[in-house]
């Protein structure tokens, strides 16, 4: 390299001599040779990034080195300089297992829900283990966002539609007042903390079969000090618009799931799901003008229809699943969750993972037989209940996966209905003893804890009331 003064633009040409591929965005490039990347930051200034010296330049790097070590650490190498210019090197890795990137090149891509339920633990994890916002001037970071997205979307005013804008304005703006409140509570509760702050399938790929998460955003307190649920709801909304329901509520479902056993707070964990909507509609929000200020009118268009119909009054859903042992009940619960409510669908409340999470046992883990007495069996739907109000107040819907063998059991259900002023819909399943005790010998890594010899000896049940559909299977 010559001795000339240094600019990004010439370590970029430097680095770049026999590169095998250069990716350019709108603050960085990044340079893919052989087994490694090398990253550089432009210097350019947005308003809510400044990269217009090297100084500043570097010490993005060093906080894009730090922040994303957490996730990806042995992705995220070092910090180092050529002629004066920060680069930060990392591992390379394939590009063809981000997920975005599987979703543009096969046209009839759909995440493998499996990966999805690894994806929400991953996540939750994340979140457990990060740093808790003390900083009481991103008690409401959510608001700088909505602000940011008005003036954002603004610009495009004439090419969106002044009307749909101005309805978006007045949905967007009621609904945070709506939940202002949680919002702050939600501050107080240590809920906002270092986040990964751009979590869509852009930013994840998966390796050795697992998923990663990668590029997160380190140049603004604003949108990386957030609601751990804004964080999800950026992925969350990119599955959601993209079609792929499923896997959403797989992601909410095994996030909420995690979270219960390391969050302090369950309550206020459950409650969160009130702003979800919210959330949800200011991600569609900056998709929006994020693909309108890249050119595509068309894509921008329908973020802003998605992030409208996110704020839509969706009426809430209440069901029960039931059946014996090996009957079928979580498959059935997932297959019907994306359909219930508003997006992502349905919280599903398991009874065998609650009841492991009340003992701190781990999902797969076998539980000893005093764990299901009668009394630990009264804790455990008395625990189902009280998630389950907690959910339907929020506003999400919500299916409970139990046995409900007692009618004890299924009242309780009903009741809570009844008091919540919600329809009550009961789904029973049958299925013949042989073929119950032959997919129990079957599963692998469930929370289920029945054998075949369990299933065998459960009897029928024989006084369901009018509220519950029998189906019978196979």
């Amino acid at each position: 390299m010559t001795d000339d003064k240094s600019t990004p633009d010439a370590v970029i040409a430097y680095l770049s001599q026999d590169a095998d591929k250069v990716i350019t965005t709108s603050c960085a490039v990044v340079i893919l040779k052989g087994d490694q990347a090398f990253k550089i930051k432009k210097s350019v200034d947005y308003g809510f990034l400044d990269f217009t010296t090297t100084e500043k330049r570097r010490e993005a790097l060093l906080r894009e080195l730090q922040f994303n070590q957490r996730t990806a650490p042995d992705v995220y190498r070092e910090v180092t300089a050529i002629d004066g210019e920060g680069v930060l090197v990392m591992r390379r890795f394939d590009q063809t297992t981000v997920l975005a990137e599987q979703s543009r090149v096969h046209k009839d891509w759909a995440p493998d829900l499996d990966l999805m339920q690894d994806l929400g633990e991953v996540i939750a994890d994340f979140h457990a283990g990060s740093d808790v916002c003390s900083d009481e001037t991103h008690a409401a970071n959510i608001k700088y966002v909505i602000d940011s997205n008005r003036h954002n979307i603004g610009v495009f005013r004439d090419r969106l539609g002044n009307a749909r804008l101005d309805d978006y304005d007045r949905l967007v703006s009621q609904a945070y007042e709506d939940v202002a409140d949680i919002v702050r509570t939600r501050f107080d509760g240590g809920f906002v903390r270092r986040c990964h702050g751009d979590l869509h399938l852009g930013n994840i790929f998966v390796e050795n079969g697992k998923p990663v998460l990668f590029d997160c955003i380190e140049f603004n307190e604003r949108l990386s000090q957030i609601d751990v649920l804004y964080d999800l709801a950026f992925l969350l909304m990119d599955l959601w618009v993209r079609g792929h329901k499923a896997a959403a509520n797989r992601v909410m479902n095994a996030y909420l799931d995690r979270s219960a056993r390391s969050e302090s707070d369950v309550q206020r964990l459950y409650e969160g799901l009130k702003l979800l909507p919210l959330y949800m509609s200011v991600r569609a929000g900056v998709r929006c003008h994020v693909n309108a200020h890249n050119g595509d009118l068309d894509l921008a268009s329908s973020y802003l229809d998605a992030a409208i119909a996110f704020l839509e009054v969706t009426n809430v859903g209440f069901m029960a699943v039931g059946g014996l042992s090996g009957s079928g009940k979580t498959t059935y619960a997932r297959s019907v969750a994306d359909s219930k409510g508003r997006a992502p669908g349905a919280v599903i409340l398991r009874s065998d993972e609650i009841r492991k999470r009340l003992w701190s046992c781990p999902p797969f883990d076998r539980l000893p037989s005093q764990a299901y007495s009668e009394i630990e069996t009264d804790r455990v739907y008395a625990h189902i209940l009280k998630l389950a109000r907690m959910t339907l107040e929020a506003g999400q819907s919500a299916i409970i996966d139990a046995t409900f063998r007692d009618q004890a059991q299924r009242r309780l259900m009903q009741s809570l209905a009844n008091d919540l002023g919600f329809r009550f819909e009961g789904v029973w399943l049958d299925l013949p003893a042989e073929e119950r005790m032959r997919r129990v010998e079957a599963r692998r890594n469930d929370a289920s804890d029945a054998t075949p010899g369990i299933a065998k000896s459960q009897t029928e049940v024989t006084d369901l009331t009018s509220e519950w559909i029998r189906l019978h299977l196979g």
